[in-house]
């Protein structure tokens, strides 16, 4: 396993997998244990936590913009926090920062603390970095991957180049995968500080595989529209069907994506991940 400025193409064909939520059963605990609660503690929204709470689990959880970048969540739900309950300093362009910087990371945030001197990026990255810490506290039980996912990926690994991407932290990412025996499953690992899950299917697209030939695993539409973006193909892991998707993934779909015979079966599975998030 390599990091993506080290990658190079193998084999003809490249799949591409998200972690959180969709090959790791990590998402929902993370939101309600860990990204909602520091984000209470780090702007003192202790006053109206329990509807907060609530809409940041509808926006990172249950909605279209499900799976979204921390500080794109982040960005999203202080905006509103901003109109409804309390003045949030800087957040405007803390909102025009999110909407339009090619990496959002704590390496990104660094620089814009350095670039402006504006105390919404230090929150911010003191936020991020007590998510991370919460996350590392939670118990290995909480940190599991789906039924399915090592089977499935082993399978993807005999035809494939495999590569994680994914818009979470990458220390997390890792530590995950090799705590569940995954790291070998997978060729390449690209999160939040390599760009967007988009500019990270462009770079390893780059290497010389033909569209054709690229399948994106994801569990929320920011991984659809990352595969859009690059006009690869779409595998969806719908959400509380999870197991049920990966095992179709071994039996059905990958046949399908390796056959290039992908494109009726992926409108039809796509047609399904959109009902499912209704």
């Amino acid at each position: 396993m390599v990091n993506l400025d080290e990658f190079k193409k193998n084999k003809d064909f490249l799949i591409c997998v998200d972690s959180d939520g969709c090959a790791m059963d990590t998402m929902d605990i993370k939101h309600f244990k860990c990204f909602g609660p520091c984000m209470i503690k780090e702007w003192n929204l202790s006053k109206w936590e329990e509807e907060i709470l609530e809409r940041w689990n509808q926006i990172n959880l249950y909605s279209m913009t499900r799976g979204i970048n921390r500080f794109a969540g982040l960005s999203k739900a202080l905006e509103e926090i901003d109109k409804k309950y309390c003045e949030i300093e800087g957040i405007a362009d803390f909102v025009e920062w999110t909407n339009t910087a090619a990496e959002l990371s704590n390496r990104a945030i660094e620089k814009r603390i350095e670039e402006t001197g504006s105390p919404i990026y230090s929150k911010a990255l003191n936020w991020s970095l007590e998510v991370n810490k919460s996350i590392d506290k939670l118990g290995d039980d909480e940190k599991c991957p789906f039924n399915g996912v090592k089977e499935g990926l082993e399978m993807a690994q005999k035809y494939a180049d495999v590569a994680v991407v994914s818009s979470a932290n990458k220390e997390a990412v890792v530590e995950e995968w090799e705590r569940c025996n995954l790291l070998g499953t997978v060729d390449c690992i690209c999160c939040q500080d390599s760009g967007t899950k988009a500019i990270c299917i462009e770079k390893l697209k780059s290497l010389g595989y033909e569209e054709d030939k690229i399948l994106m695993i994801g569990d929320a539409p920011g991984d659809r529209k990352a595969a859009m973006t690059n006009n690869v193909n779409f595998y969806p892991i719908l959400v509380k069907h999870e197991a049920d998707s990966w095992k179709e993934f071994m039996n059905v779909a990958i046949n399908k994506f390796i056959g290039l015979d992908y494109k009726e079966y992926g409108k039809i599975k796509e047609n399904e991940f959109l009902d499912n998030l209704k």
